[in-house]
């Protein structure tokens, strides 16, 4: 069975970046090498893997990609952090 992995990389200038692989190492060691120079991360470098899950479907690895990257910081952060509990007020809109 293929495995899939949703990913989390910190950037040196502090901000995330969400991506998705079948072959996490492969794909950190070229955001480290800056293997494409056009990328988000080839000028925040270096960078952190600071969270990874595994997904056996590739539709449901890209379904929550796509729904990290709509994310804000600090959800990303709880997130990271293992704060599970934070997520769903930090998906809440304020209105002053």
């Amino acid at each position: 069975m293929k495995v899939y992995y949703v990913y989390i990389l910190k950037c040196s200038d502090k901000t995330y970046y969400t991506g998705v692989t079948s072959n996490l190492e492969k794909r950190i060691t070229e955001h480290s090498n800056g293997l494409v120079k056009g990328s988000y991360t080839y000028f925040r470098r270096p960078i952190e893997l600071v969270f990874y899950c595994e997904f056996t479907n590739i539709n449901m690895a890209i379904e929550k990609e796509k729904q990290i990257k709509k994310w804000s910081k600090a959800k990303k952060e709880a997130l990271i952090s293992n704060q599970y509990e934070l997520l769903p007020n930090l998906a809440k809109k304020k209105f002053d």
